[in-house]
């Protein structure tokens, strides 16, 4: 006998944020992002960071070709279209064309071609068209040990603003410089993240994050209570560090 499967597939995942906030939040990273690559001396570019794999160099080469390919239709194309003809996994094959075809980028090449990047990401990411947005990416991503699908408008409006400000967070530890928080910033990137998470695990329990990024919550009634600072907690998140219970639960950045 044949059975049938009438299950209805999990929505494909899309922004949370309203259109305004995501969009400001992305200008504000790019340029923080950018104050951060301006702030470092010579012997910082060379420093192992979090991502094993890279350096602060390649890390911020990683995140010019990332910006560059959202400013422009063009090499948006062009990236997708080398990096699927790598095979693998596709994001590892993309980070890894975009490190590999600035590798021979100084700091200061970096610099500069980000300057003028940031800014154009931005304002390519918000002429994004909506009915663009709305339609369901062509492949699924691999989150927390299974394969979900993702909408282009949670790629453009939540996953370009939450890599770059990982990765400001990764430079600035392996660095040992200030991370510029703030909690009109910082705190709804943070908040959204915190969202996310609860939607993911959907248990009952209450969160308290410190430092300028924090905030408390509380979702359903009775469950455990978590506390620990709102940088560490989205490191853990996106598997910077090691969580147990609530905190195994893996959201892409």
């Amino acid at each position: 006998m044949t059975t049938t499967d009438t299950r209805r597939p999990a929505a494909s995942r899309r922004c949370a944020l309203d259109r305004g906030s995501a969009m400001r939040l992305a200008e504000t990273e790019y340029s923080r992002y950018l104050d951060l690559l301006r702030a470092l001396e010579p012997g910082e570019w060379d420093l192992p960071t979090d991502c094993p794999a890279w350096t602060v160099r390649e890390m911020a080469a990683h995140n010019l070709g990332m910006a560059e390919m959202a400013a422009s239709v063009r090499e948006n194309l062009r990236q997708n279209r080398e990096a699927g003809r790598r095979g693998g996994v596709f994001i590892d094959a993309l980070t890894g064309l975009q490190v590999e075809e600035r590798r021979d980028m100084s700091p200061a090449e970096i610099v500069a071609r980000y300057a003028e990047a940031g800014p154009r990401a931005a304002r390519g990411r918000r002429r994004s068209p909506f009915l663009l947005r709305r339609l369901p990416m062509p492949v699924a991503q691999h989150v927390g040990g299974v394969q979900e699908r993702w909408t282009f408008g949670y790629l453009v409006d939540t996953i370009l603003t939450r890599d770059p400000w990982m990765h400001r967070v990764d430079t600035a530890r392996a660095t040992g410089r200030g991370l510029v928080l703030t909690a009109d910033h910082d705190g709804v990137l943070v908040a959204d993240v915190v969202a996310e998470w609860a939607s993911r695990h959907g248990k009952s329990c209450t969160l308290t994050l410190a430092g300028p990024a924090g905030g408390h919550w509380t979702f359903g009634s009775g469950g455990p209570v978590v506390e620990l600072d709102a940088v560490e907690f989205c490191r853990t998140l996106a598997r910077r560090a090691p969580g147990h219970g609530l905190l195994d639960v893996e959201v892409p950045f």
